[in-house]
């Protein structure tokens, strides 16, 4: 018999983009093809995002339209978030749906595909406080840049914040699972790893903290770059901060939300820090890591947020100037401690107070972006921009894109190859992107390093 075709879609974070590779590496060792096309598959499978009400509704609708594409006789299932939150009321809201599956039961997926072939639907959803998924498959492939989740859930219950329902309580996995799923990676071809979870700053490993797993980390030879995500400022630690600056492989950024610039929002938001707080935190930042790039979140229109609420939030983007942010107005997430609030700034309102904050976001990240041409930067080379095919696209230590000119790249003028950390001059800078010509050098350094 032919093995079962199955097509995976993701939505959503980091995180689901993992998991969704975890989720595949599973199925094949289980005998399962992956399948690149929602019509030529037997199990057709979407990892869904419910961190926003949009993000819920896109997903929901995309589960109506894949029932439609999908051949006759193949099975559809949700997992993830969404499949969390919802359970078995999904199949009353997408007709035709064979399985639901939340964040803790993707070990259960070959058996519940199974009885969904037989015509059995099943949800399940219930919360594993015990489950890390540290005896997850070895990763069978690998990206030049990709993810590794150190821990799972999140204790924190942020008024506003779905992600503690649906992904249960913090659970991190130990260290050496960690450490040898990283070096799997890097034996597949990765050079750049983003380190995943809800809240990686309260990582604990029977005493082992998330800088000393970067420590550990950042010892195994043929990695480039140690990246992380995300940072709670409640618990950005001293020997953290340490950690971005002294480890050689461990790039200067930080992802750090900040939500809201005002204290009576974040009292509100249960955020457990002030904004004088933040301003601290940030200040011990920038004095042991100077050219360290600081990102956030932001929050517009949170219930009670006033005309003076938002200044403050402004305000504090300016002063701290942010190398970019991820911007939203906010959205009822039922179940959260925020739905019982008065949801008492109006839509309209909302989109008015997210435009403000974008476009302040974007005029200051095209100052930073600026202030760097004429400067040589490292750019992790990942293959030819997608725009442009004659040209190369790259990323820097602090994350920026870069589409890097051909022109001059060696003495000998070849191309640097994916993989390569090539040195380039920046000739012009936008909100985006950053323009850069390759540098002369006398030796490519493609390939893994020579180890730590």
């Amino acid at each position: 018999m032919k093995p079962r075709r199955v097509y995976i879609e993701t939505y959503g974070c980091q995180m689901n983009e993992y998991d969704s590779s975890m989720i595949a590496s599973m199925l094949t060792g289980a005998g399962y093809a992956l399948a690149t096309d929602p019509g030529n598959a037997d199990v057709v499978i979407v990892n869904t995002c419910s961190v926003r009400e949009r993000a819920e509704i896109r997903v929901l609708g995309r589960l109506r339209h894949l029932r439609g594409l999908a051949p006759t006789g193949a099975v559809l299932g949700a997992i993830g978030c969404v499949a969390q939150r919802m359970g078995d009321e999904l199949f009353s809201s997408v007709r035709g749906l064979d399985f639901v599956v939340g964040t803790d039961r993707y070990a259960l997926l070959p058996d519940v595909i199974d009885q969904a072939v037989e015509g059995v639907a099943t949800a399940e959803t219930g919360i594993d406080p015990g489950e890390s998924y540290a005896s997850r498959p070895k990763p069978a492939t690998a990206g030049l840049l990709d993810f590794v989740s150190v821990m799972r859930g999140c204790n924190n219950f942020c008024s506003y914040c779905i992600v503690p329902y649906v992904r249960g309580r913090e659970r991190s996995l130990p260290a050496d699972v960690v450490v040898d799923e990283v070096r799997a990676f890097v034996d597949l071809g990765m050079r750049d790893v983003t380190l995943l979870g809800q809240n990686v700053n309260s990582y604990d490993d029977d005493g082992l903290d998330f800088a000393g797993l970067l420590e550990r980390i950042d010892g195994i030879g043929g990695l480039e770059r140690i990246r992380f995500a995300t940072s709670h400022p409640k618990d950005l630690s001293p020997r953290l901060i340490r950690a971005v600056a002294d480890l050689e492989k461990v790039c200067e950024h930080v992802h750090l939300p900040v939500q809201s610039g005002s204290d009576a929002v974040l009292e509100r938001m249960n955020r457990r820090y002030t904004r004088a707080d933040y301003l601290k935190l940030i200040t011990a930042l920038r004095e042991a890591v100077p050219d360290c790039a600081i990102t956030t979140d932001v929050i517009a229109g949170f219930p009670g947020e006033t005309r003076e609420d938002l200044e403050r939030t402004l305000a504090l983007m300016r002063e701290v100037r942010f190398d970019s942010a991820f911007m939203f107005r906010y959205s009822v997430r039922a179940g959260t401690q925020a739905a019982g609030f008065d949801d008492d700034v109006p839509e309209h309102e909302k989109i008015e107070r997210l435009e403000e904050v974008i476009a302040l976001q974007q005029a200051i990240t095209t100052e930073i972006n600026t202030e760097l041409v004429g400067s040589t930067v490292e750019v992790l080379v990942e293959g030819p921009s997608q725009r442009d095919p004659a040209k190369l696209f790259g990323r820097t230590r602090t994350g920026k894109a870069v589409v890097l000119s051909r022109a001059e790249a060696s003495r000998d003028g070849s191309a640097p190859t994916p993989g390569a950390l090539a040195p380039a001059v920046v000739t012009e800078a936008s909100a985006w992107t950053l323009h850069a010509t390759l540098a002369p050098r006398e030796k490519d350094l493609a390939g893994p390093s020579d180890g730590c």
